[in-house]
């Protein structure tokens, strides 16, 4: 009988020994996200703001595409921030607006 409680006893060590590691791998985990969330928050806060509007040119840098908003989904590869005024000339010498956004809308062009 002195054995069955001291196997007993063994195995709740041995239980307690790998409850323990498991903690402490846990607790690892939990530190290691901490760290990403923190890196992410400062990657965040260091993001340059976005651009209010964009223009996407052609593949000669000469052509003008399209006039899009800085929230646009689909300003393409070749898009640049530029400013107000110059999206306003942009759409005014008859670039086209981006049917997705649709910055004349937004400036309040008619075209």
């Amino acid at each position: 009988m002195n054995d069955t409680e001291s196997s007993r006893l063994a195995l709740l060590r041995f239980l307690e020994r790998v409850q323990e590691r498991d903690l402490a791998r846990t607790r690892r985990w939990i530190a290691d996200e901490e760290r990403r969330e923190a890196e992410r928050r400062v990657g965040a806060a260091r993001r340059p703001p976005a651009p209010e509007w964009l223009i996407e040119r052609g593949l000669d840098r000469n052509n003008i595409v399209a006039v899009h908003t800085g929230e646009c989904w689909d300003p393409g590869k070749r898009a640049r921030p530029v400013t107000r005024a110059q999206a306003i000339e942009a759409l005014r010498h008859q670039v086209p607006a981006c049917s997705k956004c649709r910055p004349d809308t937004v400036l309040g062009i008619e075209v």
